[in-house]
């Protein structure tokens, strides 16, 4: 872990070394880009933390891949955080069809059953192609990261969705954990 300051101010931020060694445009062993795909969730996190994160990261473009883009959290619904983000200098996307389908998430909140979840959706996700192109597209022409509300990418969808666009590329996760109290985030 090393400091670092926030862009938005004097606030110190915990980050791994290895969230600053990510570098677009860097090339494979054949000098080809390699292709990363960023996924962060804003649970626990208030807006301006989680814009802080954007920027640490140098984000260019933020795709919102909830089905619907409403929240309960100050700052998350739809038009609220594209002008946020136009503020930031970060380009916003929703694409609805990649958002999880509320009868898939109804029978997960039933059984918990993640297993029958993740079959559910790649099912339902075969079919988003146009879609999946789209932000194959998004991803290879600026830094973009696919954004939901799960703190961990490994009970949400966008992981799943990351992984059917990167190709040979990358998906890094933007791990974050709410705030200490001293008002400082904290990367696991």
């Amino acid at each position: 872990m090393r400091s670092c300051l926030a862009p938005t101010g004097p606030r110190k931020i915990l980050c791994p070394v290895s969230a600053f060694s990510r570098v677009a445009g860097a090339d494979n062993h054949m000098g080809a880009a390699i292709m990363v795909v960023y996924t962060i969730g804003y649970e626990g996190l208030a807006l301006a933390q989680f814009l802080e994160l954007l920027a640490l990261n140098d984000i260019e473009h933020l795709v919102d891949i909830r089905e619907a883009p409403i929240s309960r959290k100050a700052g998350f619904a739809k038009p609220e955080l594209g002008a946020a983000l136009a503020a930031a200098g970060i380009r916003y996307t929703h694409l609805q069809p990649l958002g999880c389908p509320k009868p898939i998430r109804d029978r997960y909140r039933a059984s918990g059953d993640w297993s029958r979840y993740t079959r559910d959706y790649l099912i339902y996700l075969d079919a988003q192609g146009g879609s999946l192109a789209a932000l194959r597209d998004a991803v290879g022409a600026a830094r973009t990261c696919l954004m939901c509300f799960e703190a961990d990418a490994n009970r949400c969808h966008r992981g799943l969705v990351a992984a059917a666009v990167r190709g040979e590329g990358d998906v890094h996760h933007i791990p974050v954990r709410p705030p200490s109290p001293q008002g400082e985030l904290a990367f696991e």
